[in-house]
């Protein structure tokens, strides 16, 4: 175990995208016990990047810790998913009424340049990096509403649901779905349409639960 101490943060990352990955497809169980010694073991680190891992997977409601229990894989069945896509929900569209209205012309364009940007990474079928940008393009969003407790209500919601996200984004037919929803929601808060951001994104946010809900066990 001889990782440096400079690439902790990198290697952390690297380990919770994996874990995380086991996690959401069932190959790590609700209720298993996620221990640190093991898991350096396994990655071939030290306890300090796996307990930063960990963390990340805990901010994502992927892990808790349990007093005298240590860390344990969340049981995430239907229900409890459903309950946070309807939170983020709720939250997007609050984020994309404000936005319709507050956002300047400089940052309306930045929105439909990052939506381009998708637009032309699902023709070329790069989907990693569609990834990247759809984030990018929902924090554009969250900016816009010009309100600090909204924007970190919405980037709590997001980084809970982010590997979901990620995981319905894995299809050319979801990706081209996609596309067109975010169509709806630029041209909303392009035109000022406060109610049409707000309906365009609790459809975007139903969409993309369908798809993450569809692939479960």
């Amino acid at each position: 175990m001889n990782d440096i101490s400079g690439h902790a943060p990198l290697r952390a990352t690297s380990i919770a995208a994996t874990l995380e990955a086991e996690i959401i497809t069932g190959q790590i169980t609700g209720g298993t016990k996620l221990e640190e010694q093991s898991l350096g073991d396994r990655f071939g680190v030290s306890r300090t990047p796996v307990r930063e891992a960990l963390h990340l997977l805990a901010a994502r409601a992927l892990v808790e810790r349990i007093p005298y229990r240590g860390v344990i894989v969340t049981d995430l069945d239907k229900a409890r998913i459903e309950q946070m896509f309807e939170a983020m929900a709720e939250t997007e569209a609050m984020c994309g009424r404000y936005a319709a209205e507050r956002m300047s012309i400089g940052e309306r364009g930045a929105l439909q340049t990052a939506h381009e940007r998708m637009r032309t990474l699902a023709t070329n079928g790069d989907f990693a990096a569609y990834k990247e940008v759809n984030a990018e393009f929902h924090n554009l969003i969250y900016a816009g509403s010009h309100n600090a407790d909204i924007i970190a209500m919405a980037e709590t919601m997001w980084q809970k649901l982010a590997p979901f996200r990620r995981s319905q984004l894995a299809t050319a037919e979801r990706i081209a779905q996609s596309c067109l929803e975010h169509d709806a929601i630029v041209s909303a808060i392009v035109d000022r349409d406060k109610s049409g951001a707000d309906l365009a994104l609790r459809r975007h946010l139903l969409g993309a639960a369908q798809e993450c809900l569809a692939k479960m066990r």
